[in-house]
């Protein structure tokens, strides 16, 4: 293992995930990058119901091996890949989606690089926080299985 993951693993939600698709209008041409992507299941969830491709950044082995089992049974591995690797020192400049499910100072000790990296009009989404001084555009709170509330963001030009 490169080093201890920051946070545990927690599941996002279904309706979160259903929502955050939808609201972001994920299609075939994008390209999700999941910072601490976990089991993977927003980026199978994005390659089933829109073909979009996308890549998922994990600290945790299991977790990465676990993503990428179920990618292979759902015969998905084309659209989605899933390495184990430190999010603060990866790359993702052609993402045309960025998903966090980070804690609020990892949030904002990862905004520079979103920044630097990301062209404008990148979309990004947080579930359950902020980035502190840069405001969502949109902020939508759900309460359906469990509370969850979902932040995004677009690149500026």
């Amino acid at each position: 293992m490169l080093r201890r993951p920051d946070i545990a693993f927690i599941p996002t939600p279904e309706a979160a995930i259903e929502t955050l698709l939808e609201v972001l209008q994920v299609n075939d041409s994008d390209v999700i990058y999941d910072l601490g992507c976990g089991d993977g299941r927003i980026l199978i969830s994005a390659a089933l119901q829109f073909g979009a491709r996308g890549v998922g950044i994990d600290l945790d082995p299991l977790r990465v091996k676990e993503a990428q089992a179920k990618a292979d049974e759902l015969g998905i591995r084309d659209r989605v890949k899933f390495q184990e690797a430190d999010l603060f020192t990866s790359r993702f400049e052609d993402a045309s989606i960025v998903v966090l499910y980070l804690l609020p100072h990892l949030n904002l000790r990862l905004r520079p690089a979103l920044f630097e990296q990301l062209k404008p009009g990148t979309r990004i989404v947080s579930i359950d926080f902020d980035m502190g001084d840069w405001l969502p555009e949109k902020v939508i709170k759900l309460d359906i299985e469990e509370e969850s509330t979902l932040y995004f963001w677009t690149i500026p030009a």
